[in-house]
């Protein structure tokens, strides 16, 4: 594929672990790839194998606009936004501070949903597009001490699925990428915070306890029942004939 038809793709978080993987790979498939990172000095690695590296603060609204019109003057189109960056701190709902919690929110949801509307308009103009957001085991599954986090998984994945149906007819796709455990940064950050905001008091020796979910009425429990076994895309078809009555 030539430079000029070649697919561009934005990578955020792209510094380390999940992101600078997911760089070197659409580098290998042909890619033209610019890889965006607060710590830009971290990036000359996958600079030197054809990267484009640009500095990205996903919190910096002025920062993600500035690099979305950069790579749409030098391109002119984005054909996939790989939102990657985020980051987990642990501890007690009780003992992190909102303001933590915000900036988590800010991090792991509002900057992905920001940089989303940003390349949508591009990208409904060609027809064509991926939005992939990676999310986490955790935005299904819960655990002590890490509240705050699970609860911004969670939000980027009922974020994601409603935006697939959204921008569906625009041939645009949204893909979720789920990763389990994997030894990278992430797990020291995590760690760190958790022994630092609940490694004494009274969680500090917290274990696992039971917690349960009802839905109600009965009408309830059957939506929640049929996502439950459903594909997403069944998930999908569902929803439309729900919502157009087709």
């Amino acid at each position: 594929m030539s430079a000029q038809n070649a697919r561009v793709a934005l990578v955020t978080g792209a510094s380390s672990g999940i992101g600078e993987a997911t760089v070197e790979r659409l580098l290998a498939q042909g890619f033209i790839v610019y890889a965006g990172a607060r710590r830009i000095e971290r990036m000359s690695g996958i600079e030197q194998r054809g990267a484009h590296t640009m500095s990205l603060d996903v919190t910096d609204d002025a920062s993600m606009t500035d690099a979305v019109a950069q790579i749409l003057e030098e391109r002119n189109r984005i054909d996939v936004l790989v939102n990657n960056a985020g980051y987990g701190s642990y501890g007690s709902i009780e003992e992190v501070p909102l303001e933590e919690a915000r900036r988590q929110f800010e991090v792991n949801v509002f900057g992905l949903a920001r940089l989303t509307q940003l390349v949508l308009p591009a990208m409904r103009e060609k027809r064509s597009g991926r939005i992939i957001n990676v999310s986490s085991i955790g935005g299904r599954i819960y655990e002590p001490l890490g509240a705050w986090y699970h609860a911004t998984k969670f939000s980027v994945e009922g974020l994601s699925d409603s935006l697939r149906l959204e921008v569906a007819p625009f041939g645009i796709d949204v893909t979720i990428i789920q990763p389990g455990p994997v030894r990278t940064e992430w797990n020291t950050i995590a760690r760190d915070s958790m022994v630092t905001v609940s490694g004494e008091g009274p969680y500090a020796d917290v274990a696992r306890r039971p917690k349960t979910r009802e839905a109600v009425p009965a009408s309830a429990k059957t939506v929640v029942g049929a996502r439950r076994l459903l594909s997403d895309r069944a998930m999908d078809r569902l929803m439309k004939r729900v919502l157009t009555g087709d």
